[in-house]
Formats: structure tokens, C-alpha cells, sequence
């Protein structure tokens, strides 16, 4: 089943516009979840807020926002504030440049969605607009309020549609300085070595490569509680690595060639 659109609004490069559609690209509707429960009565605990000074419940409709402007002392805002301020890119993903991916760190990228055409009329206009895009090698930038915060997006094409990613700002994203440089450069026979040894590793890209093997242990669980029966004992870990350094490489490289089926014999002839 395709995913439900959660917001409708319009895609514009220059006088170029058309109707378009968006959906969550991720989900984790399937993962399993718990709730609170008194031991004793086995009933759900519910949350309810409270006022700190009475310590009496407050009803939902009488909740209200504030910002702090000092101690014990906040501004109230109200939705016919926040509407009042209400920007263009509420509804609107008015394309305002071009950047080439490859220069778009992946660092930067947040939250994926889908972006469809969402009518006959303007699925002409969007399929130029992608396609261009996909020719050229380029992706749009763009601003959008999504999650009531107007972000920074970037458009992708893929396949008949888009890729869109809220972008993370750039005060979030931290520089990383890397490893401290190791003296002398990377023995040859070992690289050889490794390089044996990553092409016995490799294999093609599967999403069940990144499968949660906690999640299928609780579904086990739960089953096995519901069955009133023991759950099966899950597959030993391997045992983490002591501490200390490789005494030599090489013959751990060889160790773990021989392991993998290679010969473990010297670098590779490129």
C-alpha cells in the first residue's frame, strides 16, 4: 500500500507550477511498542498535565503555549498569533537554486519524503522539472515549513518522482577532524591483504542486510508470552575483542582470509 500523503501544497520553478503531493519515505509503524501498565491492576497508566502551582489537572482545551521571558514569567502565544506570521512556504516549494549532488553532504541530510505530482494537469510540468534535474546531474533547493519549522530542502529526482530531504542546519552538523595520522604509510602486503580480504566480504546490497534483530527477538517474545511458552534462546554473540593491539597484522589478515575461503597469500596483482 502506498504511504498517505500528509501534505498537499504546489511545486514552482519561476512561472512553472504545479500540484504535488508528499508522503513519508521511512517508517516505524512495524516496530514493536509498550505501554506503561500498573503491575498490580494490569490497566494503562495515562499521562495528564498538571499545574505545577495547584497540582490540579488542566483540561486540553485550556493548555496554551508560552515563552519564557524571564523567571516565573512567560508570553503567551496563540494559533491566530502563529497564523498571523504565517510564511509562503507553508504551502509552497518555490524552487530558489541549483547545487550539483555530489556537493550536498550526506552529513546534511535528514528526513526523506516523497514528492508526487498530485494531478493530471500539472504531472507534464513536474515531469519536465524532474527530468531536467536528472539530465543535468543537479538537485533544488528549497524552503518549506514542515514540522512546524521552516526548513531548508533539497529535491532529488528519483524515478517518477522526487526525494524530498529536510536538510539539518548548518550549526548542527559537526566538522570532523578524523584519526590522528599513523607514522609511515600502510604496509603494501597488508593492504594486498585487506583488499582480499574486503573483495571475499563483498556482497550486493539488500535491505536485509540492515534487518533489527532485536525487533524479530521481541515478536518472538511476545509470541512466546501469549503461547505461555518459553522463548527460543537467541544466538550467542561473538565475544567482544579484549583489549591490546594486533601483535601482527599480516597473520591476522592471513587468519582471516583463510577463514573466508582465500588463499592468504601475498598483495594482489592489480
Amino acid at each position: 500500500m502506498a504511504p498517505r500523503a500528509f501534505w498537499k501544497g504546489w511545486l514552482k520553478l519561476s512561472l512553472v507550477t504545479c500540484r504535488v503531493a508528499m508522503s513519508p519515505a521511512t517508517s516505524d509503524r512495524e516496530k514493536v511498542r509498550f505501554h506503561t501498565l500498573n503491575r498490580d491492576t494490569g490497566n494503562r497508566i495515562v499521562t495528564r498535565y498538571v499545574d505545577e502551582g495547584t497540582g490540579k489537572p488542566v483540561r486540553e482545551e485550556d493548555e496554551a503555549r508560552g515563552y519564557a521571558s524571564g523567571e516565573d514569567s512567560y508570553v503567551l502565544i496563540e494559533d491566530e498569533d502563529l497564523e498571523a506570521i504565517a510564511l509562503d512556504t507553508v504551502r509552497t516549494i518555490d524552487i530558489a537554486s541549483f547545487v550539483d549532488r555530489d556537493d550536498v553532504s550526506w552529513l546534511y541530510l535528514d528526513k526523506p519524503h516523497y514528492l508526487v505530482p498530485d494531478d493530471e494537469v500539472g504531472a507534464e510540468a513536474f515531469a519536465v522539472i524532474r527530468d531536467a534535474m536528472a539530465k543535468t546531474g543537479k538537485v533544488a533547493l528549497s524552503r518549506l515549513v514542515l514540522y512546524r519549522r521552516e526548513r531548508t530542502v533539497m529535491l532529488e529526482p528519483r524515478g517518477l518522482g522526487f526525494v524530498l530531504w529536510t536538510l539539518r542546519y548548518a550549526d548542527e552538523v559537526r566538522h570532523f577532524e578524523g584519526a590522528p595520522k599513523a607514522e609511515g604509510k600502510p604496509d603494501k602486503a597488508a593492504l594486498g591483504l585487506l583488499g582480499k580480504l574486503i573483495d571475499s566480504e563483498t556482497k550486493p546490497w539488500s535491505p536485509d542486510l540492515v534487518t533489527d534483530p532485536v525487533q524479530e527477538g521481541l515478536v518472538d517474545l511476545i509470541a512466546a508470552k501469549r503461547r505461555k511458552r518459553p522463548a527460543r534462546k537467541p544466538k550467542v554473540a561473538a565475544p567482544e575483542p579484549t583489549g591490546g593491539n594486533v601483535v601482527n597484522i599480516m597473520d591476522a589478515l592471513r587468519r582471516s582470509l583463510k577463514a573466508e575461503g582465500g588463499d592468504g597469500g601475498g598483495p594482489r596483482k592489480r
